[in-house]
């Protein structure tokens, strides 16, 4: 039983991970992606369509007081994006948390932090792919006046679904797309990214058109009670400014290009959410915003505020655009996630083999996509996609913890970055990280429990027996 303990909290040797960067199964991934690449991929998974439609749901609770709300859940990201930018250049590797509590905590903790990424990765993009018909039919609609079928537009279960061929489409482009290479991917995630934050400064300059001060008062007619509700709902529109450590063994620079591209993300996707909230409580009475509405609220705001259809078309092809990067984004991280597992020996050799020619891990990838076409295309996802809070929250709270135990263990390694204020601020990581998964609804955690309990089954039976550091320990 000691020796069992002893192995499943043995850690992973930062040398020996930092050596291993890079090197699959039959080949090595290619160091091409660069700053302003890494930076883009952090806010093309970032910048997703939650800012499409999440002001109608925290302009309710907040009022005017929305752009505060921005405002402090960037602060709450601040502290576990701190910690990710000093593991980042440390440990600069494909496994982002996964590798870094192997570095810090052991291998069972890596394979839950893993697990979850998993949870976090795969379920989540499908849930965005699920809505990319529902924004194609919007823009469709707009531009030609004819929609696509809802038996392709929805999945099984939802209202006239037979199969969601639109999810699944989008799904294929994305894989297609990673298929060709890293820098052929990052070369158009910059491409999306651009665009959607083009609509995004577009929207701001039609609402600004329209702004009246006297819709900012009262600023916080709920009360601070009403700031912290809305930034615990906003919160998660700031999940993905970590996909950058995703890149580590493919970055040029990694050392100092991964704590810079996490950081700058962190900025630039909160700027834009506070001038988009901004603009829309300026153009809009605050109590016009309607949570129940199913229309996207900035295309809505944009037509009142010019008296035209067509910036609501413009707004419908961003969130068709934000959608597509976000899809490409996550599921190059996940597939990353997955080599740096396979490497180790805790999921089978296949999610490691690299292909010679484009440098990918081509296997990897096409399994990816196929098991998220599936759920995209066929499954209903409900409460599942909700539980891929949990999992993201787990994983950042390890990473503000790995930060410590690393400072305290190795503080000798050499680091390209130092989350400041240490260890304050990785204190208030953990703290805030476990605040936020507090207020997520019970059915919630019931999806992740069960996720967590497969997860545990699955590294009983493969991980724990094939793991390359255990054998070595034998």
């Amino acid at each position: 039983m000691t020796s069992m303990i002893r192995r499943l909290s043995r850690t992973k040797p930062t040398e020996e991970i930092v050596a291993e960067g890079g090197h699959g199964e039959g080949g090595e991934l290619r160091r091409t992606m660069t700053l302003w690449q890494l930076t883009l991929f952090s806010v093309g998974a970032t910048l997703g369509t939650g800012i499409f439609v999440i002001l109608g749901q925290a302009v309710p609770k907040a009022g005017p007081a929305v752009v505060v709300a921005f405002l402090l859940a960037a602060v709450t990201a601040l502290f576990s994006a701190l910690s990710y930018a000093e593991l980042a250049g440390t440990i600069p590797v494909a496994g982002s948390s996964y590798s870094y509590a192997y570095a810090t905590l052991g291998e069972l903790v890596a394979w839950v932090c893993g697990w979850c990424l998993m949870l976090e990765y795969a379920v989540s993009v499908a849930a965005v792919a699920v809505g990319w018909g529902e924004y194609l039919n919007s823009f469709l609609g707009d531009l030609f006046g004819w929609t696509l079928p809802a038996a392709l537009t929805n999945s099984p279960g939802q209202q006239g679904g037979v199969i969601n061929l639109t999810a699944i489409l989008i799904v294929v482009l994305a894989t297609w797309l990673l298929l060709r290479g890293a820098s052929e991917s990052a070369g158009a995630n910059a491409v999306f990214v651009l665009i959607k934050i083009v609509v995004l400064v577009f929207f701001c300059v039609v609402a600004f058109t329209a702004f009246e001060a006297g819709n900012l008062t009262p600023f916080a007619p709920l009360g601070v009670a009403g700031i912290t509700a809305a930034a615990s709902q906003v919160f998660f529109s700031y999940i993905g400014f970590d996909a950058a450590s995703t890149a580590g063994e493919e970055a040029k620079n990694p050392k100092r290009d991964l704590p810079l591209a996490i950081m700058l993300s962190l900025g630039v996707v909160t700027l834009v959410y506070v001038l988009v909230a901004l603009a829309a409580v300026g153009a809009m009475p605050w109590q016009e915003f309607d949570p129940e509405s199913t229309e996207a609220g900035l295309s809505l705001i944009a037509k009142q505020a010019s008296g035209a259809t067509w910036p609501g078309l413009v707004i419908s092809f961003g969130a068709a655009i934000a959608i597509a990067s976000v899809v490409l984004t996550v599921l190059y991280g996940q597939t990353r996630i997955l080599f740096a597992m396979s490497r180790d020996g805790l999921i089978p050799k296949v999610f490691a083999k690299v292909s010679a020619r484009r440098q990918v891990p081509v296997a990897n990838t096409l399994i990816v996509a196929a098991f998220v076409s599936v759920l995209a295309g066929f499954i209903p996802l409900g409460q599942l996609a909700e539980a891929t809070s949990i999992g993201t929250l787990f994983a950042f709270a390890i990473v503000n913890l790995g930060v410590l135990v690393l400072r305290r263990t190795r503080p000798d390694l050499p680091r390209s970055f130092r989350t400041p204020l240490f260890p304050l601020t990785p204190i208030l990581g953990v703290i805030f990280c476990i605040v936020v998964m507090a207020g997520l609804a019970g059915v919630t955690w019931l999806a992740f429990g069960i996720w967590m309990a497969v997860g545990l089954l699955a590294y009983f039976l493969y991980g724990y027996r094939h793991s390359r550091l255990n054998r070595s320990d034998r």
